[in-house]
């Protein structure tokens, strides 16, 4: 499993690509690295596009803990853009919103990364790749 993270400065967008298997582990990880990156780069927007993950094996229980955690995302101007091409990642991502503390008005689940662009309002975005620190 690998995840690497880019930024789009002109347009505030922070994006990350998970690719592989994604597990438990791998989530929570990645939720950890994710929050480092975000106060690193305060974007205006943030797209996670799971677009090349090869499986996902994430407990119901796994899923709360994390959407219990989350409430720091309280930039109320912050979008969140999930591409979900597959049903198993959709389905998690709804298992967030019945989660979560609170409600995510500003979270959008996308099949596409055409779409995401879309939404963002931002036809050719321009990202260079974050160090992983």
């Amino acid at each position: 499993m690998a995840y690497t993270f880019d930024f789009d400065l002109t347009n505030d967008i922070l994006r990350c690509r998970l690719d592989g298997q994604v597990t438990d582990a791998v989530l929570k990880d990645f939720f950890r690295v994710g929050s480092e990156q975000a106060v690193r780069t305060h974007p205006g927007a943030g797209v996670v596009d799971f677009s090349e993950v090869t499986s996902l094996e994430v407990s119901a229980h796994t899923i709360e803990q994390l959407a219990k955690a989350t409430p720091e995302w309280r930039h109320p101007n912050l979008r969140r853009i999930v591409i979900a091409p597959s049903p198993e990642v959709y389905g998690m991502m709804r298992m967030f919103e019945i989660h979560g503390e609170e409600k995510r008005p500003n979270l959008h689940v996308v099949r596409t990364e055409r779409e995401a662009w879309a939404i963002l309002a931002v036809p050719n975005p321009r990202f260079e790749p974050l160090e992983m620190r």
